[in-house]
């Protein structure tokens, strides 16, 4: 008789509770339905041959969770606007993908585009011209000229001149020859890559700009000439400089020059003016200015003489334009000319914070080009260190339109935080007015996207409202004050799915004013002023869960606008409380100065005072409250749960910093440390070796201070090629609760840098969080 064998015994995967295949499977489903919308990147304007129409065409990327990327397509509108002022819309009947696509850029004129592909594992980047019927050109340029080009917010830079005859843009240095060994020894003269008689040796180490950019060369600033196909790198730029934002400059008054301005970053921010590149994501702290350079393919002259005492004004060498100012990024040139107007990060860069109010400046640009006088940097937007209640706090922004003139050449369109919203400014660089052109009623988030004459193309939206677009005129009311007027436009684009519309059409919120409950003589005015909350509710709040979420920084803000994992855990059944504490920005410099030096305690104080505040309105149920937080978000997490071990029945960190001590020796940003625990003696403080002291205050204002007091289940994920906060920060602190029999549980993308960003890491940890709430949360 045969006797069977015993079946195996169905393992779960790695990481999955036993008890939570079914709510592995329904979380998933749904949250598929959140992640895989797509979203809108940029867009532009396009000039017709009819007045009354306008094409827009929109970048829109896709998440593709099987291929493990983001899908990009494109798409094209054309919107209507009839003498009625009503509105009509025409979209294209399928989107374009633009397969292996990293960028794509039109031209002024609108008559023809950009397609990059970069190039990767050493093959060449791809340009390719296009026209309105076909390819014009393709160039393929090997590593050897430059390496891929960088479409990141801060060092990207594309830019076409105004005849559509050449395309400036930054792209990476080529990598240095790395020294060549043989059998004999050292081999002097150059050898072949693919020479199998060889091998090359690491050379020395060259440092980069840290999280995100690791391993990229120099970014650098190269011009090609589109009629002949050729490449000429920028010269006259130090090697200590890295480039960025690169825009054409109007051409002189004889008409012959071609003139490149772009933004520099030098190499020497390390403590004391030495050598280190600190590392820039996130960081507008790092001193930069505006350079002005002649095009690599401008001839010398004799008629390129200057109208002034007959000198050449082209230069071959960079002309530093700010050196008066700390910070200058984001150049743009008036319609006309005649001004350079950009932002600058001044406030954060004179006191160590790493992101703080930014302010609007403005150069009157010399149409002869001669750079010999001294060009004046005039103030647009100043600074707002204490606004009043509901007006204007100051500037925040971070990225600028390409081109955000309305038509009457003075008036630019930004997008700022304001509290705990975003809103669209319009700011009128001769008199320095700022005006809201978003709904000042509307607590909704809006963000611009292009600018059309004098309309503007933009998206809002709330937690609970996916992103709608919207297209704003300017119109005269009847007591004649020219005010702003919002229509939308019919879209198929961003359209959440009938199941994802039902879950948060049971959801409400609002914005909490959260009065500061231990004022002190030591803050300013700004640091005493209430703060605020953004409050999602379900129905019967009382009775469900919330989820504290907190954003990081300190110095950045969750903002009022659809965030599709914030919507998800809303969709399980969650509140949502996300709090802005003291140091957010969009509250003005002294509120946002009054928390360095205190992390730890105040922004602490500030969750539980949030916490208390809707807890004593009767809108939450105290014993159902779970805390979420990435970067010093989780920093918030963890210390909230060793400080108030009793107030948390769950909680989840995303990369979160538990040791400053620990951390102050591996980070790419060791100022941020010194910033955040020491305030304004940073500067004066900080080294590369830290004394005891300094260390013992580091560790004090840790979240590893208070861990003996932890006891509630935390859930901690890290990304493995995280250089802000590297995977030891948060392994030491995990290994010593789990030392000390508290629960948790570690999940590792091992590829992932802070924010955990690739596609299926996105969605396998938002899902795990949710597992993990629902689990502790019963």
């Amino acid at each position: 008789m045969q006797v069977s064998e015993p079946a195996l015994k169905k393992e779960n995967p790695l990481g999955m509770d036993g008890t939570a295949p079914e709510e592995y499977d329904s979380q998933s489903k749904l949250l598929q339905e959140f992640i895989c919308v797509p979203s809108i990147d940029s867009a532009w304007f396009f000039k017709t041959n009819n007045g009354e129409r306008s094409t827009a065409m929109f970048s829109v990327s896709q998440p593709d969770l099987l291929a493990n990327n983001n899908r990009k397509h494109i798409l094209y509108s054309h919107i209507m606007r009839h003498a009625t002022n009503s509105l009509e819309c025409y979209w294209s009947p399928f989107p374009i993908e633009m397969t292996g696509v990293s960028l794509v850029v039109p031209s002024n004129l609108g008559s023809k585009l950009l397609v990059v592909r970069n190039g990767e594992k050493g093959s060449p980047t791809k340009l390719q011209i296009v026209d309105q019927s076909h390819v014009e050109k393709e160039i393929h340029v090997d590593q050897s000229i430059h390496g891929p080009l960088f479409t990141d917010e801060w060092f990207h830079g594309v830019s076409w001149n105004q005849e559509e005859t050449f395309i400036a843009y930054i792209a990476e240095e080529p990598p240095q020859p790395k020294p060549a060994f043989n059998d004999a020894g050292y081999r002097k003269e150059g050898s072949s890559e693919k020479d199998c008689n060889t091998w090359r040796g690491q050379g020395g180490w060259e440092e980069d700009w840290g999280e995100t950019y690791c391993k990229r060369g120099r970014p650098s600033l190269f011009v090609l000439d589109i009629a002949s196909g050729q490449l000429r790198a920028a010269k006259g730029i130090a090697k200590s400089l890295s480039v960025g934002q690169v825009v054409w400059a109007p051409p002189s008054s004889n008409g012959y020059q071609k003139n490149l301005v772009f933004v520099g970053w030098l190499e020497h921010n390390g403590f004391h003016n030495t050598a280190r590149k600190l590392g820039i994501k996130y960081c507008s702290n790092r001193p930069c200015s505006l350079y002005a350079i002649t095009c690599p393919f401008q001839e010398p002259n004799a008629d390129n003489a200057s109208v002034s005492g007959g000198k050449s004004d082209c230069s071959s060498i960079a002309t530093n334009l700010t050196p008066s100012i700390s910070s200058a990024f984001f150049p743009r040139f008036s319609k006309d000319g005649n001004l350079l107007v950009f932002l600058s990060a001044k406030r954060a860069v004179d006191s160590g914070a790493h992101n703080a109010t930014d302010s609007l400046h403005k150069i009157k640009w010399p149409v002869d080009w001669n750079m010999d006088e001294h060009l004046g940097v005039m103030d647009v937007v100043p600074a707002v260190m204490c606004p009043l209640d509901g007006c204007f706090p100051g500037l925040y922004c971070s990225s600028m339109l390409s081109d955000p003139w309305l038509s009457d050449q003075r008036t630019m369109i930004l997008a700022s935080a304001w509290r705990s919203t975003q809103v669209i400014l319009s700011i009128d660089v001769l008199s320095g007015e700022v005006t809201r052109i978003s709904p000042e009623g509307s607590d909704y988030s809006w963000t611009a996207l292009a600018v059309n004459g004098n309309n503007v193309l933009s998206v809002s939206s709330s937690p609970i409202d996916p992103p709608q677009l919207s297209y704003g005129r300017q119109a005269a009311t009847e007591d004649q004050i020219c005010g702003w007027v919002w229509d939308e436009v019919p879209s198929p684009l961003m359209a959440a799915s009938n199941k994802v519309k039902a879950l948060l059409s049971r959801h409400k919120f609002g914005i909490l004013k959260i009065p500061v409950t231990q004022p002190s003589d030591e803050l300013s005015d700004g640091g005493q002023l209430p703060f605020e909350a953004i409050f999602v509710s379900c129905e019967d709040s009382w009775q469900k869960p919330t989820a504290l979420v907190l954003h990081g920084g300190p110095h950045s803000t969750s903002v009022s606008g659809y965030s599709k994992s914030s919507a998800f855990l809303t969709s399980l059944g969650f509140n949502l409380l996300i709090v802005n504490y003291r140091g957010t920005p969009g509250f003005g410099e002294e509120a946002l100065q009054s928390l360095p030096g205190k992390v730890g305690s105040q922004d602490v104080q500030d969750c539980l005072t949030a916490l208390d505040f809707v807890i004593k309105e009767g809108l939450i149920d105290a014993s159902k409250v779970a805390v979420v937080g990435i970067s010093h978000g989780g920093f918030l997490a963890t210390h909230l749960i060793g400080q108030a071990p009793d107030r948390f029945a769950v909680a989840a960190a995303r990369n979160p910093v538990c040791n400053l001590s620990l951390m102050i020796g591996t980070t790419d940003i060791p100022d941020w440390c010194y910033a955040v625990a020491c305030g304004s003696e940073a500067k004066i403080d900080a080294s590369e070796t830290p004394s005891l002291d300094h260390l013992r205050l580091f560790y004090q204002k840790s979240p590893v201070a208070h861990i003996s007091k932890v006891k509630v289940p935390l859930l901690m994920l890290l990304g493995g090629a995280d250089l802000r906060v590297p995977i030891s920060n948060g392994l030491q602190y995990a290994r010593a609760l789990r030392e000390r029999g508290g629960e948790i549980k570690i999940m590792l993308f091992s590829e992932d840098i802070h924010e955990i960003n690739i596609p299926q890491s996105d969605f396998e940890s938002f899902l795990n969080i949710g597992v993990w709430f629902k689990k502790h949360l019963k």
